[in-house]
């Protein structure tokens, strides 16, 4: 009797499996072996579904982002809140999911520092896998001011005033080791609120 593999799923699963090898290892101590251990399959299994560990660590954060888009699209389509209602509890969503994660955003990090050090700006990378983030808050801020509930301004400004906290949420969490950054939930709230027409 043969047995029926759903690879899909299985696919999911080493992605989940492995992203715990990665923050327990660290991106550059975690081998291909021991995500296969922690999945209970062989490495010639894991070879069937990724080539290497730098594609697993890859697609494991992209699943990470997907589930976090999914869950701030679901706060983008509350319409029992205002624009700006939205905004804070998207940045307060992130900066819980940052704090909640701290040991993966220490390792995803490192994993940035490491490859900008082989391939260049590590500017450059860390801007470019944090696009997305970026394009929602700014998407936000336009549908604001579209509502009438911010006042009209210019977006990249906004955006330039409002990342920068995630960003302030990461360096204390990864460099200065703190244990909370939920000051900086109040930080966003306030400057969403400076933001507002009504305050």
């Amino acid at each position: 009797m043969s047995i029926v593999v759903e690879h899909e799923k299985r696919r999911r699963d080493i992605l989940k499996r492995a992203l715990d090898v990665f923050v327990d290892e660290g991106f550059e101590d975690a081998t291909f072996q021991k995500i296969a251990d922690r999945c209970g399959i062989t490495r010639t299994t894991l070879y069937i579904y990724f080539k290497n560990k730098k594609e697993i660590f890859n697609y494991s954060i992209k699943q990470l982002l997907l589930t976090v888009e999914a869950d701030l699209a679901r706060v983008r389509a509350d319409a029992g809140l205002s624009m700006v209602d939205k905004i804070v509890r998207v940045l307060s969503r992130i900066i819980d999911l940052l704090e909640k994660n701290r040991h993966l955003l220490t390792v995803i990090l490192d994993y940035l520092l490491h490859l900008s050090g082989a391939n260049g700006d590590p500017n450059y990378r860390v801007r470019r896998r944090t696009l997305r983030l970026r394009h929602i808050l700014a998407s936000m801020v336009i549908d604001g001011i579209k509502a009438g509930e911010i006042v009209p301004m210019n977006v990249k400004a906004a955006d330039d005033l409002l990342y920068p906290l995630i960003e302030s949420a990461i360096f204390r969490l990864t460099v200065l080791k703190q244990e909370t950054v939920a000051d900086l939930k109040s930080s966003a709230a306030l400057a969403v609120r400076l933001m507002a027409v009504n305050r």
